[in-house]
Protein backbone atom coordinates (compact mmCIF):
# COMPACT_ATOMS: atom_id res chain seq x y z
CA UNK A 1 0.00 0.00 0.00
CA UNK A 2 1.22 3.21 -0.69
CA UNK A 3 -1.31 5.16 0.58
CA UNK A 4 -3.78 5.87 3.70
CA UNK A 5 -7.06 7.11 4.72
CA UNK A 6 -6.97 8.90 8.54
CA UNK A 7 -10.22 9.03 9.99
CA UNK A 8 -10.93 11.16 12.66
CA UNK A 9 -13.55 9.05 15.36
CA UNK A 10 -16.04 11.06 17.16
CA UNK A 11 -18.68 12.91 15.02
CA UNK A 12 -17.04 11.59 12.04
CA UNK A 13 -17.79 8.03 12.08
CA UNK A 14 -19.68 7.87 14.88
CA UNK A 15 -21.93 10.55 15.94
CA UNK A 16 -21.21 11.12 19.36
CA UNK A 17 -18.31 11.14 21.76
CA UNK A 18 -16.68 7.97 21.72
CA UNK A 19 -15.18 8.45 25.23
CA UNK A 20 -18.92 9.78 26.51
CA UNK A 21 -20.50 7.24 25.10
CA UNK A 22 -19.30 5.17 27.39
CA UNK A 23 -20.31 5.91 30.42
CA UNK A 24 -23.37 3.74 31.04
CA UNK A 25 -21.54 0.87 31.21
CA UNK A 26 -18.92 2.78 33.31
CA UNK A 27 -21.16 3.56 36.03
CA UNK A 28 -23.35 0.18 36.04
CA UNK A 29 -19.86 -1.35 36.62
CA UNK A 30 -19.37 1.20 39.38
CA UNK A 31 -16.98 2.70 38.22
CA UNK A 32 -17.86 6.09 37.53
CA UNK A 33 -20.11 8.08 40.04
CA UNK A 34 -23.44 9.44 39.39
CA UNK A 35 -22.13 12.96 39.76
CA UNK A 36 -19.86 12.05 36.55
CA UNK A 37 -22.60 10.44 34.81
CA UNK A 38 -24.41 13.42 34.95
CA UNK A 39 -21.38 15.78 33.90
CA UNK A 40 -20.77 13.29 31.47
CA UNK A 41 -24.49 13.32 29.80
CA UNK A 42 -24.70 17.06 30.13
CA UNK A 43 -20.96 16.84 28.54
CA UNK A 44 -22.45 14.46 25.46
CA UNK A 45 -25.66 16.52 24.67
CA UNK A 46 -23.75 20.29 24.21
CA UNK A 47 -21.20 17.84 22.39
CA UNK A 48 -23.50 16.61 19.97
CA UNK A 49 -25.05 19.92 19.36
CA UNK A 50 -21.81 22.27 19.07
CA UNK A 51 -18.98 20.27 19.07
CA UNK A 52 -15.83 21.04 21.00
CA UNK A 53 -13.09 23.87 20.33
CA UNK A 54 -9.72 23.84 21.73
CA UNK A 55 -9.93 24.91 25.09
CA UNK A 56 -13.11 22.75 25.56
CA UNK A 57 -10.98 19.83 24.66
CA UNK A 58 -8.03 20.93 27.10
CA UNK A 59 -10.45 20.83 29.65
CA UNK A 60 -11.67 17.21 28.68
CA UNK A 61 -8.48 15.71 29.17
CA UNK A 62 -7.29 17.74 32.18
CA UNK A 63 -10.71 16.32 33.95
CA UNK A 64 -10.58 12.94 32.25
CA UNK A 65 -6.99 12.38 33.73
CA UNK A 66 -8.09 13.52 37.25
CA UNK A 67 -11.16 11.70 36.97
CA UNK A 68 -9.06 8.52 35.99
CA UNK A 69 -6.26 8.39 38.06
CA UNK A 70 -6.22 5.32 40.20
CA UNK A 71 -9.10 3.13 37.54
CA UNK A 72 -7.60 -0.45 36.27
CA UNK A 73 -6.15 -0.30 32.26
CA UNK A 74 -7.06 -3.83 32.04
CA UNK A 75 -10.55 -3.30 33.72
CA UNK A 76 -11.31 -0.77 31.27
CA UNK A 77 -9.80 -2.45 28.47
CA UNK A 78 -12.37 -5.40 29.35
CA UNK A 79 -15.17 -3.61 30.18
CA UNK A 80 -14.75 -1.62 26.97
CA UNK A 81 -14.58 -4.72 24.96
CA UNK A 82 -17.44 -6.33 26.17
CA UNK A 83 -19.72 -3.29 25.68
CA UNK A 84 -18.95 -1.77 22.42
CA UNK A 85 -21.42 -3.39 20.37
CA UNK A 86 -24.15 -1.96 23.10
CA UNK A 87 -22.51 1.72 22.66
CA UNK A 88 -21.60 2.05 19.08
CA UNK A 89 -24.07 -0.24 17.49
CA UNK A 90 -26.49 2.31 16.75
CA UNK A 91 -24.38 5.38 16.04
CA UNK A 92 -21.86 4.64 13.32
CA UNK A 93 -22.43 6.31 9.95
CA UNK A 94 -23.50 4.78 7.12
CA UNK A 95 -21.55 6.95 4.87
CA UNK A 96 -18.43 6.96 7.01
CA UNK A 97 -18.30 2.86 6.62
CA UNK A 98 -19.34 2.71 2.65
CA UNK A 99 -16.22 5.04 2.26
CA UNK A 100 -13.85 3.11 4.77
CA UNK A 101 -14.83 -0.07 2.31
CA UNK A 102 -13.91 2.12 -0.80
CA UNK A 103 -10.66 2.78 0.22
CA UNK A 104 -10.33 -0.29 1.43
CA UNK A 105 -11.16 -1.55 -1.55
CA UNK A 106 -8.94 0.88 -3.35
CA UNK A 107 -5.94 -0.92 -1.42
CA UNK A 108 -5.32 1.88 0.64
CA UNK A 109 -4.54 1.58 4.43
CA UNK A 110 -7.15 2.77 6.47
CA UNK A 111 -6.59 4.10 9.92
CA UNK A 112 -8.08 5.40 12.84
CA UNK A 113 -6.70 8.44 15.20
CA UNK A 114 -8.41 9.62 17.34
CA UNK A 115 -7.80 12.15 20.79
CA UNK A 116 -10.04 9.29 23.03
CA UNK A 117 -7.82 7.14 24.95
CA UNK A 118 -6.02 4.23 22.71
CA UNK A 119 -7.88 1.74 25.50
CA UNK A 120 -11.24 3.21 24.17
CA UNK A 121 -10.00 3.50 20.69
CA UNK A 122 -8.55 0.33 20.00
CA UNK A 123 -11.83 -1.98 20.91
CA UNK A 124 -13.91 0.71 17.93
CA UNK A 125 -10.78 -0.37 15.48
CA UNK A 126 -11.24 -3.61 15.98
CA UNK A 127 -15.19 -3.48 15.87
CA UNK A 128 -15.18 -1.35 12.31
CA UNK A 129 -12.10 -3.67 11.06
CA UNK A 130 -9.49 -0.99 10.33
CA UNK A 131 -6.27 -1.47 9.84
CA UNK A 132 -4.80 0.13 12.64
CA UNK A 133 -5.46 2.38 15.52
CA UNK A 134 -4.18 5.71 17.54
CA UNK A 135 -5.41 7.14 19.99
CA UNK A 136 -4.34 9.31 23.14
CA UNK A 137 -2.13 7.18 25.38
CA UNK A 138 -2.61 7.64 29.27
CA UNK A 139 0.74 6.96 31.31
CA UNK A 140 0.34 3.91 33.54
CA UNK A 141 1.96 3.09 36.93
CA UNK A 142 3.39 -0.19 38.00
CA UNK A 143 0.68 -1.46 39.02
CA UNK A 144 -1.37 -0.97 35.63
CA UNK A 145 -3.20 1.93 37.12
CA UNK A 146 -3.62 5.24 35.22
CA UNK A 147 -1.51 8.04 36.71
CA UNK A 148 -3.83 11.07 35.72
CA UNK A 149 -1.19 12.02 32.73
CA UNK A 150 -0.49 11.44 28.87
CA UNK A 151 2.14 9.67 27.59
CA UNK A 152 0.63 10.77 24.25
CA UNK A 153 -2.01 13.30 23.37
CA UNK A 154 -3.26 12.37 19.88
CA UNK A 155 -5.01 16.09 19.29
CA UNK A 156 -3.76 18.94 17.03
CA UNK A 157 -0.53 18.92 15.53
CA UNK A 158 0.53 15.13 18.08
CA UNK A 159 -2.05 13.84 15.08
CA UNK A 160 -0.43 15.29 12.19
CA UNK A 161 2.85 13.90 13.66
CA UNK A 162 1.81 10.47 14.22
CA UNK A 163 0.47 10.71 10.38
CA UNK A 164 3.66 11.48 9.41
CA UNK A 165 5.37 8.45 11.43
CA UNK A 166 2.69 6.17 10.17
CA UNK A 167 3.72 7.33 6.33
CA UNK A 168 7.44 7.01 7.49
CA UNK A 169 6.93 3.45 9.17
CA UNK A 170 4.98 2.41 5.78
CA UNK A 171 6.22 4.26 2.91
CA UNK A 172 3.34 6.12 2.44
CA UNK A 173 2.92 9.02 -0.28
CA UNK A 174 1.49 11.70 2.09
CA UNK A 175 0.32 13.50 -0.86
CA UNK A 176 -1.94 10.62 -2.08
CA UNK A 177 -3.07 9.86 1.76
CA UNK A 178 -6.98 11.28 2.36
CA UNK A 179 -7.90 12.32 5.95
CA UNK A 180 -11.37 13.14 7.37
CA UNK A 181 -11.94 14.86 10.04
CA UNK A 182 -15.22 17.47 11.42
CA UNK A 183 -13.44 19.49 13.76
CA UNK A 184 -11.00 22.88 12.99
CA UNK A 185 -8.75 21.23 15.66
CA UNK A 186 -7.89 18.70 13.40
CA UNK A 187 -6.55 21.30 10.88
CA UNK A 188 -2.86 19.75 10.90
CA UNK A 189 -4.10 15.87 10.41
CA UNK A 190 -5.57 17.66 7.35
CA UNK A 191 -3.22 19.84 6.33
CA UNK A 192 -0.73 16.87 6.16
CA UNK A 193 -2.23 14.91 3.60
CA UNK A 194 -3.21 15.29 -0.10
CA UNK A 195 -6.74 14.47 -0.12
CA UNK A 196 -8.35 17.06 3.17
CA UNK A 197 -12.19 16.03 3.27
CA UNK A 198 -13.97 18.11 6.05
CA UNK A 199 -17.45 15.69 7.61
CA UNK A 200 -19.90 17.28 9.09
CA UNK A 201 -17.65 20.62 9.84
CA UNK A 202 -17.82 22.92 12.27
CA UNK A 203 -18.35 26.62 11.66
CA UNK A 204 -14.38 27.23 11.73
CA UNK A 205 -13.57 24.33 9.67
CA UNK A 206 -16.33 24.63 7.21
CA UNK A 207 -14.62 28.52 6.65
CA UNK A 208 -10.82 27.16 6.39
CA UNK A 209 -12.36 24.24 4.22
CA UNK A 210 -13.83 26.50 1.59
CA UNK A 211 -11.10 29.11 1.79
CA UNK A 212 -9.09 26.26 0.72
CA UNK A 213 -11.05 24.23 -1.48
CA UNK A 214 -11.06 21.11 0.62
CA UNK A 215 -13.68 18.44 -0.32
CA UNK A 216 -16.73 19.04 2.46
CA UNK A 217 -19.28 16.28 2.83
CA UNK A 218 -21.67 15.48 5.50
CA UNK A 219 -23.02 12.29 7.01
CA UNK A 220 -26.34 12.32 8.35
CA UNK A 221 -27.31 8.22 8.60
CA UNK A 222 -25.88 6.23 12.04
CA UNK A 223 -27.16 2.43 11.48
CA UNK A 224 -27.55 -0.36 13.31
CA UNK A 225 -24.98 -2.69 12.82
CA UNK A 226 -25.76 -5.55 15.87
CA UNK A 227 -27.55 -7.88 13.41
CA UNK A 228 -24.48 -7.71 11.05
CA UNK A 229 -21.81 -8.20 13.73
CA UNK A 230 -22.32 -12.48 13.99
CA UNK A 231 -22.21 -12.86 10.27
CA UNK A 232 -19.35 -10.73 9.31
CA UNK A 233 -16.06 -11.86 10.74
CA UNK A 234 -13.07 -9.01 11.53
CA UNK A 235 -11.70 -7.64 10.26
CA UNK A 236 -13.95 -7.75 7.41
CA UNK A 237 -15.39 -3.77 7.76
CA UNK A 238 -19.15 -4.34 8.78
CA UNK A 239 -21.34 -3.25 6.32
CA UNK A 240 -23.70 -4.73 3.86
CA UNK A 241 -24.22 -3.58 -0.22
CA UNK A 242 -27.22 -1.25 0.75
CA UNK A 243 -25.54 0.15 3.09
CA UNK A 244 -22.74 0.77 0.59
CA UNK A 245 -24.75 1.76 -2.26
CA UNK A 246 -26.39 4.25 0.36
CA UNK A 247 -23.68 5.84 1.73
CA UNK A 248 -21.83 6.10 -1.30
CA UNK A 249 -24.83 8.05 -3.05
CA UNK A 250 -25.33 10.39 0.15
CA UNK A 251 -21.28 10.94 -0.19
CA UNK A 252 -21.52 11.47 -3.81
CA UNK A 253 -24.38 13.85 -4.25
CA UNK A 254 -22.77 16.27 -1.79
CA UNK A 255 -19.63 15.86 -3.79
CA UNK A 256 -21.23 16.44 -6.89
CA UNK A 257 -23.08 19.60 -5.15
CA UNK A 258 -19.71 20.92 -4.02
CA UNK A 259 -18.25 21.13 -6.91
CA UNK A 260 -21.04 22.73 -9.00
CA UNK A 261 -21.30 24.71 -6.83
CA UNK A 262 -17.20 25.80 -7.05
CA UNK A 263 -17.93 25.84 -11.61
CA UNK A 264 -20.56 28.20 -10.83
CA UNK A 265 -18.15 30.42 -8.43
Amino acid sequence: MSSAAFFDLDKTIIAKSSTLAFAKPLSRAGILSKRAMLKAGIAQAYYSMFGADHDQLEKVRDELGELTKGWDKREIEELVEETVDEVVAPLVFAEALAIIDEHRRAGRRVVVISSSPVEVVAPLGKYLGVDEVIGTRPEIDDDGKYTGRLEFYAYGAGKAEAIREVAERDGLELADCYAYSDSATDAPMLEAVGHPVAVNPDKELEDLANERDWLIVHFERPVTLRTRLAAVPAPVPVISGAAVAGGLAAALTVWVLKARRRASA
